[in-house]
């Protein structure tokens, strides 16, 4: 037995689930990532669920199928390198999204709706209004005497007045006694006047070397 796939409510699903998941995806993760590979990613994961959960939902049981379906790509890894918790979390919103969409017995605007409403409740995780955007970096930093624990304070203070960033709190990664010097890795909160370029180079990974003078006996 066949069924007819391209009528008009299974267009009206795809669009909405196209239009949530861009939303999701373009307007609220690649807002505060830059990973292309990612969007590219999780957009074409969501529009796969979607089209195998809507395609065979008309099996018996279709809603314990969903939920397998659910449980399966949630607990997917992908071989090649481990994600990160964001990412998993944009995953698991993605799948959400395409089966709500595709198996839900539910008016179209009424399944747009919800959609939205899971997009706004992702968007406001990424506010401050949660808890204050943070990020870290590494640091090659010469003064040695502030790594011991007693001068820890005065450590924090003097990466605050050289590097101008609102640092909490650091990690000692490696300490070289040779060349008198430490890679820390900072944490620091973000700064609300910074503008898009200065945010987007802060939150990158690259390191500051505080260490001027070793790095010139070195």
């Amino acid at each position: 037995m066949t069924m007819r796939l391209f009528d008009l409510h299974f267009l009206s699903l795809l669009l909405i689930n196209l239009v949530a998941v861009l939303v999701l995806m373009r307007g609220i993760y690649y807002r505060y990532s830059t990973d292309r590979d990612s969007l590219l990613g999780l957009t074409m994961f969501g529009l796969g669920v979607f089209l195998v959960a809507h395609l065979l939902h008309n099996i018996e049981m279709s809603m314990g199928f969903a939920f397998g379906l659910f449980a399966v790509f949630s607990m997917l890894r992908y071989r090649t390198e481990s994600i990160p918790i964001r990412d998993m979390t944009y995953l698991f919103l993605v799948i959400v999204i395409a089966l709500i969409t595709a198996v839900v017995p539910a008016e179209p605007l009424e399944i747009l709706l919800i959609d939205m409403l899971i997009c706004l409740l992702a968007r406001l995780a990424e506010t401050s209004l949660l808890a204050p955007r943070t990020y870290s970096k590494r640091v090659i930093y010469e003064n040695i005497e502030n790594i011991k624990p007693e001068n820890h304070q005065q450590l924090i203070e003097d990466l605050k007045a050289r590097t101008g960033l609102d640092i909490y709190r650091f990690e000692i990664d490696d300490i070289d006694l040779l060349r008198d010097i430490a890679t820390l890795r900072v944490f620091y909160h973000e700064v609300a006047q910074a503008q898009t370029a200065s945010a987007k180079l802060m939150a990158s990974d690259s390191g500051i070397s505080l260490a001027k003078s070793a790095s010139k006996e070195s």
